[in-house]
C-alpha cells in the first residue's frame, strides 16, 4: 500500500472543482494517508473550512500569520509533507507557482517544500489553452511537477470542454504512482524500545530508552513503500502499513527477530545485555533484605542477524556516553554495514527526547556526524543513506 502512513498536504485553490477536494480528503484518508489541508482565501469562498478540519480533524491554514499553533505553518507543514496535491489548481495557481510568487499560504507552502508536488488543473478550456497558462505547465514540468489531468466534460457555468478536473480517485492513483519509492517491494526489520527482563512481577533491570528513533525508522521506511515488522519493546504506535510485534525481554525479541525474513535490518532497539538467572514468582520484600540478583548474558541479538545467510543489509545503533572508540570497535566487530551512534549524555541527544545527534559509523573506522536534529528527520536522512548503499541480492 504505497500511500499508508504517507503524509498529505492537500492544498486547495478558488475554484468551482474545490467541492472535489473534501472527496478527495476523505479517499486519502481510507487509503492510510494523514492529511493536512492549506487553502487559499478565495477557495474558502466555494469550500468551508470547518468542512475539511472536520474531514481531516486538523485546523485548515490559510493565512500566513496569525495560526494559533505556529509561528510559521506554512514552513512546517512543508517539511512535514510527503507529497504536496494541489486540487484544484486554478490558471492563476499554477502561474504563480511556475514563476515563484509566495503571497499567500498555498503559495509559500509550495516554495517551502521539497517533497513532490501533484497538481490536478481545473478552468475553462480557453484558460487551459492560453499560452501563458502552456508556458506555466511546460515550466512546472520542467521542475519535476508531477501533473494529472485535465480532462473534457462539464465546466462552470454548464460550458462543456476541457479544462474539468479529474476525479478523486484518478488523483490518489497518480499519488500512489508518485510514491511507489525506492523501498517499493523491499522487506524491513526494524527493532525499537527497551526491553525488560523481569526480578520478580512488580521489578525489571531495563534502561530508559523510549523507542522513540527506532518507531521513526520503521514509519519513515513504510512512508517510502517498504514492508516493515516492528520489533518492539516500546508503548509508543505505529504507522498505518508497519506490522507490529509486542515484546518485552530481550529472548522474546530475539525469538520474534528469528521469524523476520528481511532486506534490511534497523536493529535499533537497546536490548539488555543481561538478565537474572531466575525471576522470583512472588513480588520481593523489604523485610527479607537485600536479594541477591545473580545475572546471565542476553543474546546478541544484532550478531544473530549479521549471522544470516544472505544477511541483510545491517544497521546498528550504538547508545555511548563519552566518546567514540567502542562505537567504532562495535562496527568493526559486530559485522554491521552502517552503525549509528549517539552519546545520550549529551543535551538533545539522550532518551525519550524528540532530537538526536548522531554519528554514522562504517566498518572500516570511518565517521560522519550529523547535526542534532529531529528524530524524524534523523530517519529520513538515515534512509536516503541507506536507499543509496542498499543493493539486493541476486535473485
Amino acid at each position: 500500500m504505497p500511500l499508508a502512513g504517507r503524509r498529505i498536504v492537500l492544498g486547495v485553490s478558488g475554484g468551482i472543482a474545490a467541492y472535489k477536494a473534501a472527496y478527495l480528503a476523505r479517499r486519502l484518508l481510507d487509503s492510510g494517508c494523514e492529511v493536512r489541508v492549506v487553502m487559499t482565501e478565495t477557495a474558502t469562498e466555494f469550500l468551508g473550512e470547518a468542512t475539511m478540519a472536520g474531514i481531516t480533524g486538523y485546523p485548515v491554514i490559510t493565512r500566513l500569520t496569525g495560526h494559533p499553533l505556529s509561528v510559521s505553518p506554512h514552513t512546517e507543514l512543508a517539511r512535514w509533507a510527503d507529497l504536496i496535491i494541489v486540487a484544484p489548481a486554478t490558471a492563476a495557481t499554477l502561474a504563480r507557482f511556475a514563476h515563484g510568487i509566495s503571497q499567500d499560504a498555498l503559495g509559500a507552502t509550495l516554495l517551502a517544500g521539497r517533497a513532490p508536488v501533484l497538481v490536478a488543473p481545473a478552468m475553462h478550456t480557453e484558460m487551459w489553452e492560453h499560452p501563458a497558462t502552456r508556458r506555466a505547465v511546460a515550466l512546472l514540468r520542467a521542475d519535476g511537477v508531477h501533473l494529472v489531468g485535465p480532462e473534457e466534460g462539464a465546466l462552470a457555468g454548464g460550458d462543456l470542454g476541457f479544462g474539468r478536473m479529474v476525479e478523486p480517485e484518478d488523483i490518489v492513483a497518480a499519488a500512489a504512482g508518485i510514491l511507489s519509492g525506492p523501498l517499493e517491494g523491499v522487506r524491513v526489520l526494524v527493532t525499537a524500545g527497551g526491553t525488560r527482563e523481569p526480578i520478580d512481577p512488580v521489578r525489571y533491570l531495563g534502561n530508559r530508552s523510549s523507542g522513540k528513533m527506532g518507531h521513526a525508522i520503521a514509519d519513515e521506511a513504510a512512508r517510502r513503500g517498504a514492508t516493515v515488522t516492528l520489533v518492539t519493546a516500546s508503548s509508543l504506535p505505529a504507522a498505518p502499513g508497519v506490522e507490529r510485534v509486542q515484546v518485552e525481554t530481550a529472548l522474546e525479541m530475539e525469538k520474534a527477530t528469528a521469524g523476520v525474513d528481511a532486506d534490511v535490518a534497523v536493529m535499533a532497539a537497546a536490548v539488555a545485555d543481561f538478565r537474572p538467572v531466575v525471576a522470583a514468582e512472588r513480588k520481593l520484600s523489604r523485610e527479607d533484605g537485600p536479594p541477591q540478583v545473580i545475572l546471565e548474558p542476553n543474546p546478541d541479538i544484532l550478531a544473530g542477524v549479521a549471522a544470516r545467510d544472505p544477511r541483510p543489509f545491517l544497521v546498528g545503533f550504538a547508545a555511548e556516553t563519552g566518546g567514540l572508540e567502542r562505537a567504532v570497535a562495535k562496527a568493526a566487530r559486530k559485522g554491521v554495514d552502517l552503525l549509528v551512534a549517539n552519546d545520550v549524555s549529551e543535551e538533545g541527544s539522550g532518551f525519550s527526547v524528540d532530537t538526536n545527534r548522531v554519528t554514522i559509523v562504517r566498518p572500516d573506522g570511518t565517521t560522519e556526524a550529523w547535526p542534532q536534529m529531529a528524530k524524524s528527520d534523523v530517519a529520513r536522512r538515515l534512509w536516503d543513506l541507506i536507499a543509496a548503499e542498499y543493493r539486493p541480492s541476486p535473485a
